[in-house]
């Protein structure tokens, strides 16, 4: 299930302050004052008033740095089913502020994590002053609002790292059921590349007390290959989330796994792999992204790091593999039309483990299949699209049955790709107060087989010439759901087997 906190906007909107109580702004990370009056007979109201001399002594400390203060109490208001001790392990930051600086990036904090709960409609974090007996102390009042309709759904197209393609997803959410900030969901998937899952999904924001979230799924999938290859691949499985935070993320998954042949047409080397097999694998994420945006990047870079272990249970069947993937990207404003080149470069590489590794063929599921027109600006996270080259269409392949001049396409043990983007606005006003702008771009990447001792016949020369190379232009119309882009692509280099032409394009990203 994805996590909550990812699509989590940095600007949350807040009321504005009431009297006599300082309120963290969402939008602009302050907080704001009461405007002042020069009016004389105000101030003179002002300091007849004890409460408006709490008020003023706080602005007046505000104004200094580092101020001094001490959190005397947090107040919880507003919650009628969601459990206190949820909403108070997301703003324990403010507990430990020991300067009104410190106090107010937390709860800056403490908001954004209220928010990314995603179980309330609205998150207003607000501070006023602590007991007069007790000065230099202040009180967090927490206010939230309770989602009224707890059951949502929604419809978007998605670029899948675990797929490497682009598909649609629909899913249905209800929210908050026991009060633990829990989100039970299911969806249906469907990609480009004729794959389908079916899948239900938990999510605690709070396990036992531990201080990351929780979540698990249940699975079934199929991904129909017959496009470009004679095999299909079932599989039903279930994904924990053990580890989930801003920059890491961990994943334990263990699934069956079913490689058929519906057309008795596989090659050689797939017939060999057919049949069932257990997948029990440990995932590790660490995602840095400092992009102004991930659909339009105009400045920033991000860095993904995915290291992936099979083989963790005591069976035969078991798929035991090593993978790594890893991907940078950099943007780079120009200061005109807000044209910005993004640069990208990523790779990745599978092997088997175990006695006889040597001489044993990577796993087919877990090898490296490149193409598909959608957007690599997007996707973050290892080897994937190529422009221009169908979806698992291009790579290492083999003939299939005697008789069939068709071939299969069965992947590759270690992947490289890279693109260069240069987008910039329109000279139409109407179609920049809209988003709507161009862009011309280049992409490579190649594949190869390494295992069965293959890597001693790959050399550099030889991946360089059979290098797979794009170039074209195009528009993009960006949306609510998704990314839609319009590209004509002209292939430079392609080798005799791909799938890939010259043309347009009707491209869906997110």
């Amino acid at each position: 299930m994805a996590n909550p906190t990812e699509n989590l906007d940095p600007n949350p909107p807040t009321r504005e302050p009431e009297d006599e109580v300082e309120e963290l702004n969402g939008d602009e990370g302050e907080v704001e004052e009461e405007e002042e009056d020069d009016d004389e007979g105000e101030d003179d109201d002002a300091v007849s008033n004890p409460q408006s001399l709490k008020t003023e002594s706080l602005f007046r400390r505000m104004r200094s740095s580092p101020v001094p203060v001490r959190v005397h109490d947090v107040i919880v208001k507003g919650n009628t089913k969601t459990k206190d001790h949820i909403i108070e392990a997301e703003v324990d930051g403010v507990r430990e502020a020991s300067t009104l600086q410190e106090l107010l990036e937390a709860s800056r904090v403490a908001n954004s994590n209220l928010r990314a709960l995603d179980v309330f409609d609205s998150v207003n974090v607000t501070l006023d002053s602590g007991p007069p007996e007790l000065p230099g102390t202040t009180n967090v009042i927490i206010e939230v609002v309770e989602s009224k309709s707890p059951l949502t759904g929604q419809i978007g197209a998605y670029t899948r790292a675990e797929a490497k393609s682009s598909s649609v997803e629909a899913s249905l959410k209800y929210k908050n059921i026991f009060g633990y900030g829990d989100i039970w969901d299911g969806s249906v998937i469907y990609g480009c590349d004729n794959s389908a899952e079916v899948g239900m999904g938990m999510y605690l924001p709070r396990f036992k007390g531990l201080p990351t979230p929780f979540s698990s799924r249940l699975y079934l999938s199929t991904q129909d290959w017959l496009n470009f290859s004679s095999y299909k691949e079932r599989s039903l499985g279930l994904s924990l989330g053990l580890l989930s935070s801003k920059y890491h993320e961990l994943v334990y998954t263990v699934g069956w796994r079913n490689l058929i042949d519906p057309s008795r047409s596989a090659s050689k080397s797939i017939r060999r792999q057919l049949g069932h097999s257990l997948l029990s694998a440990l995932k590790y994420t660490f995602k840095y992204d400092q992009r102004d945006s991930y659909l339009r990047p105009t400045s920033g870079y991000a860095f993904s790091s995915t290291s992936q272990i099979g083989g963790l249970a005591p069976d035969s069947r078991s798929l035991r593999f090593l993978k790594q993937e890893i991907d940078l990207r950099c943007a780079f404003p120009f200061g005109f039309y807000n044209a910005a080149l993004n640069l990208g470069v990523s790779g990745g590489v599978t092997f088997p483990w175990g006695s006889g590794y040597q001489n044993r063929p990577s796993s087919v599921p877990e090898r490296f299949f490149l193409g598909g027109n959608s957007s690599p600006v997007c996707s973050l996270g290892g080897p994937s699209a190529l422009w221009g080259f169908k979806t698992r269409g291009l790579g290492p392949n083999e003939p299939k049955r005697k008789g069939d001049d068709e071939r299969d396409f069965i992947g590759g043990d270690a992947a490289v790709t890279a693109f260069a983007d240069l987008s910039f606005d329109l000279p139409v006003r109407w179609l920049r107060e809209r988003g709507v702008h161009g862009h011309v771009f280049a992409c490579g990447g190649n594949m190869a087989k390494l295992t069965e001792n293959e890597f001693r016949n790959v050399t550099a020369p030889k991946l360089l010439e059979t290098f797979r190379t794009s170039v074209g232009a195009g528009i993009v119309l960006p949306t609510s759901l998704f990314r839609m882009e319009i590209n004509y692509c002209h292939i430079l280099k392609k080798q005799e087997h791909d799938k890939a032409k010259s043309g347009f394009f009707l491209t869906f990203s997110a």
